[in-house]
């Protein structure tokens, strides 16, 4: 209700100047009003809070308002009601939406793996020490949801019956409600994982398993704005992907952004969620994974039967990226890279590094940075038969050796 409220008093031009987008509106062109949804304060929502503050939704004529709905499920009802136009949300509240008949879908991919870690009470060391203790989810049928029902299943524990969950929030409520002993465990992000971590608390998984295809968040609408109004759509896409390539290629002003929305000063936690999440796991061209929605559907197939019969494509529209993708947009967002490797080691090492294979690589890629030829990619493969199957197959997180270059 307050959304849509929220929406008639910007329509009218009341909204107080403090809530206006960066963009201002040019005597050539009115900028058009969309308000855009992100489902919670974490590191994973970086690339809008960047697309937004750094104005690139106002280059593509748009004035957008943020708004934070929290949780995906809800998140995905406020779409659906056209309270909001994009939102920005876990994958598995668009996928729970869609199959009870939600016209909506994800356009854009922005993290296609689990990143979370599943942190406990200091007095917990096993899984099955978390028998008839509770754990925090943000809202059910979010992403933090699915990872907790994940790791139960994996341990063989039973939601309602060994563990219960309770609806908390956002990650600091949720962090809050651990650090207080309402619940014994729950799945947090940095920098609130670093700090559960700093003060005692224990990590009983971590979620970012390699080679893991999981659509954990990205941006969705709905298939009627799409085929009513392709153009604003497009417009959208576009400011997207210039803002995923400002936050790749410009640490300083990005941190910056992700201090004012998380509320930090920390700088290890921030250059960390930068580091781990928006140069190694953002894709620069933002698809969907098909898999990763596939992984969704079978972890809920068993108490939905629609997701049984449901396939990867009904949930995605991919022709927006798609069609920057083949124009040579985004590549020419990163002229000769696609994405940044200011945060690679230095070229001609003297040693052998332990690297960590990072969203885009290829052996090829690796090759050129370290020893200026991509023709010595064989060099890193001989050197890592043990845990590199195909050449042609590395994935994010796996980690391998770089020789020295003598």
């Amino acid at each position: 209700m307050w959304v849509g409220i929220l929406i008639f008093l910007w329509a009218i031009g009341v909204l107080v100047p403090a809530l206006a987008s960066p963009a201002e509106k040019t005597p050539e062109r009115p900028l058009s009003k969309i308000i855009i949804a992100y489902s919670s304060i974490s590191g994973n929502m970086a690339p809008l809070w960047v697309t937004y503050e750094k104005g690139f939704f106002s280059k593509y004529g748009l004035n957008v308002q943020l708004v934070l709905v929290e949780g995906g499920s809800r998140t995905a009802q406020t779409l659906s009601s056209g309270d909001v136009t994009f939102a920005q949300m876990a994958g598995a509240g668009v996928i729970q939406s869609n199959l009870k008949g939600a016209d909506i879908v994800m356009i854009a991919g922005i993290l296609n793996t689990m990143n979370y870690q599943f942190i406990v009470d200091k007095n917990i060391q096993r899984p099955d020490q978390l028998k008839g203790k509770a754990l925090a989810v943000s809202r059910y049928g979010s992403s933090s949801d699915f990872a907790i029902r994940f790791a139960l299943d994996k341990y063989g524990l039973v939601p309602e019956k060994d563990v219960r969950i309770l609806e908390i929030g956002t990650q600091p409520d949720r962090f809050a409600a651990l650090e207080t002993g309402k619940v014994q465990g729950v799945m947090l992000e940095v920098p609130q994982s670093l700090q559960a971590k700093k003060m005692g608390f224990r990590v009983l998984a971590n979620l970012k398993m390699l080679g893991l295809d999981y659509q954990h968040t990205g941006l969705a609408t709905t298939r009627a704005l799409i085929k009513s109004q392709p153009d604003l759509v497009r417009n959208v896409m576009k400011a997207y992907v210039e803002g995923i390539h400002y936050y790749k290629t410009h640490r300083k002003e990005s941190l910056t952004v992700l201090a004012k929305y998380l509320k930090t000063s920390n700088a290890e936690a921030l250059t960390q969620i930068h580091e781990d999440i928006g140069l190694a796991l953002v894709p620069a061209k933002p698809y969907p994974t098909l898999k990763g929605i596939d992984a969704i559907l079978r972890e809920i197939g068993g108490r939905e039967p629609e997701a049984q019969k449901a396939r990867p494509e009904q949930f995605v529209d991919v022709s927006f990226v798609k069609e920057l993708d083949n124009s040579g947009f985004i590549d020419r967002l990163y002229k000769t890279k696609p994405i940044m490797v200011a945060d690679k080691p230095p070229r001609l090492p003297v040693e052998p590094v332990d690297y960590a294979v990072k969203a885009g690589d290829t052996l090829s890629d690796l090759a050129e940075w370290f020893y200026g030829s991509a023709l010595k990619w064989p060099k890193i493969y001989e050197a890592n038969r043990k845990v590199i199957v195909n050449p042609d197959y590395i994935y994010i997180g796996q980690k391998i050796t770089i020789p020295a270059a003598a």
